[in-house]
C-alpha cells in the first residue's frame, strides 16, 4: 500500500504526518484494507481502528453456524433485533462470544421459548445494551483521552486497554442482571388464578408517575448542548436515588422520567421529593402527574389507561407542581394535603377531568378539595 498516495496524509505535517503514517502501516500489517482505512480518515476514526479489532470478530454467520448449531438466517434476525446492521456473508463480525450466546439462544429456543418471545427479549437487550455501550465509551474516552497524544500513542494506549478492560464488565453486567431478575421475580405474582389459565393476568391497576423538565425543548436553544446534557443526567440520577420500594423507576427519557407503584401513595411522595430536589438544587423547573387505573406491563414498559392518562396530567401540571387524579388522591388522602387544581379536558379523555395538586403533609398550605 502506497501510504503517500491519495488521502491518507493529506493536510498532515511534520510530526503529526508522521504518526499518521506509523499509525497507518501498523494497521495495514494487521490486516486493514486501504479502503477500510481511507473510510476510517474521512470518518474521524481511525485511532479507533485497533479497539475495533480487539472488540471485532472472527467467524462469519455461517461459520458461527457450524460452531454453535444455530442457522444463519437467526443470528442475522438476533443483530437486526439487537438494532445492530445485518452483516454480509463475508463480514466477520462474529467472535467466540457470539459462539456462546448462540448456543444459550439454542437452550431458550429447545427448552419452549417462541420465536416471538425470543425476539422480544433480543429488542429489549438491544436498547438496554444499546445505551449502556454508548455511556460506556463516552466515559473511556473522557478518562483516557489525554491532550497533545499523537493518533499513534492513542491507538496504541486505548486498544491495549480496551484488551484489559472489556472483560472485567462481564461479572458487572451478569450481577446486575441477576439482581434485577430477582427482584422481578419477587415484585411478580403467580397465584391460582394464574395457574388455571395458564398465563400471567392481563392489566392490573398501578399507579404511574410522569415527571418531566418544564420547558426543556426551548431550553435547548438557550444553553450549551454539554450543560442540557448535565441537566438530563441530574434527572436520571436524582430519579434512581430518591425511588424508594414499592416504587419503581421504569426508565429516563432525555427530559422524562417514569415510574410506577402497585399503591399511589409511596409514588406521590418519590414525586414530591424529585420536585423539591431540583428546587433545591436550583435546576430548571420540574413538574410530575400522577394516575391510577389498569395497566399491562410487557417488554419492560407499561401500557394503558393509567400510562395515558398520567401523561397527560403531567402537561397540564404547573412547574414544581404534583398533580393527581381522584383516584390518587383519594387512595392517600391521608398522606398529604391535597387542594383541588380544576377540572380539565385532556386529550383523548371524555369530559372534565377533576385534578388535585398533592404537597408535604406538613406544608404550610391549605388542604382543599
Amino acid at each position: 500500500m502506497d501510504v503517500d498516495s491519495g488521502e491518507l496524509l493529506e493536510g498532515l505535517e511534520g510530526a503529526e504526518r508522521e504518526a499518521r503514517r506509523k499509525l497507518l502501516e501498523r494497521l495495514h500489517d494487521d490486516g486493514f484494507s486501504e479502503e477500510e482505512l481511507v473510510r476510517a480518515v474521512r470518518e474521524n476514526r481511525l485511532a479507533l481502528l485497533p479497539v475495533e479489532r480487539v472488540l471485532g470478530g472472527r467467524y462469519t454467520a455461517a461459520e458461527l453456524d457450524e460452531r454453535a448449531g444455530l442457522p444463519a438466517g437467526t443470528m442475522a434476525r438476533i443483530r437486526r433485533q439487537l438494532g445492530l446492521p445485518e452483516p454480509g456473508v463475508d463480514d466477520r463480525v462474529f467472535g467466540d462470544e457470539d459462539v456462546e450466546a448462540a448456543e444459550s439462544t439454542r437452550v431458550f429456543l429447545d427448552a419452549g421459548f417462541g420465536t416471538e418471545r425470543v425476539d422480544e427479549i433480543t429488542r429489549v437487550l438491544g436498547e438496554g445494551m444499546g445505551r449502556l455501550a454508548a455511556t460506556i465509551a463516552a466515559a473511556f474516552v473522557e478518562t483516557f483521552l489525554q491532550a497533545g497524544e499523537s493518533e499513534d500513542e492513542v491507538a496504541v494506549r486505548f486498544a491495549e486497554l480496551a484488551d484489559q478492560l472489556t472483560p472485567a464488565f462481564a461479572p458487572i453486567l451478569v450481577a446486575g442482571f441477576r439482581a434485577h431478575l430477582r427482584d422481578s421475580v419477587q415484585r411478580g405474582a403467580l397465584g391460582l388464578t394464574e395457574l388455571e389459565a395458564g398465563d400471567l393476568a392481563g392489566a392490573q391497576d398501578v399507579a404511574v408517575c410522569f415527571a418531566d423538565l418544564v420547558g426543556f425543548t426551548r431550553l435547548g436553544g438557550q444553553v450549551e448542548v454539554g450543560e442540557l446534557g448535565t441537566v438530563a443526567g441530574r434527572l436520571a440520577t436524582l430519579a434512581t436515588s430518591l425511588t424508594r420500594p414499592p416504587v419503581r423507576l421504569v426508565k429516563t427519557i432525555g427530559d422524562a422520567a417514569m415510574f410506577v407503584s402497585p399503591e399511589p401513595g409511596p409514588l406521590v411522595g418519590v414525586a414530591l421529593r424529585l420536585v423539591d430536589a431540583f428546587a433545591e438544587e436550583e435546576l430548571p423547573s420540574l413538574r410530575a402527574g400522577i394516575a391510577f387505573g389498569p395497566a399491562m406491563m410487557r417488554a419492560g414498559d407499561y401500557f394503558g389507561n393509567s400510562v395515558n392518562l398520567a401523561s397527560r396530567v403531567t402537561g397540564v401540571a404547573r412547574p414544581g407542581s404534583v398533580l393527581c387524579t381522584r383516584e390518587v388522591r383519594d387512595a392517600a388522602r391521608d398522606d398529604f394535603l391535597w387542594s383541588a387544581a380544576g377540572r380539565h379536558k385532556l386529550k383523548g379523555v371524555a369530559g372534565l377531568t377533576p385534578l388535585y395538586r398533592a404537597r408535604h403533609a406538613d406544608a404550610d398550605a391549605d388542604a382543599g378539595g
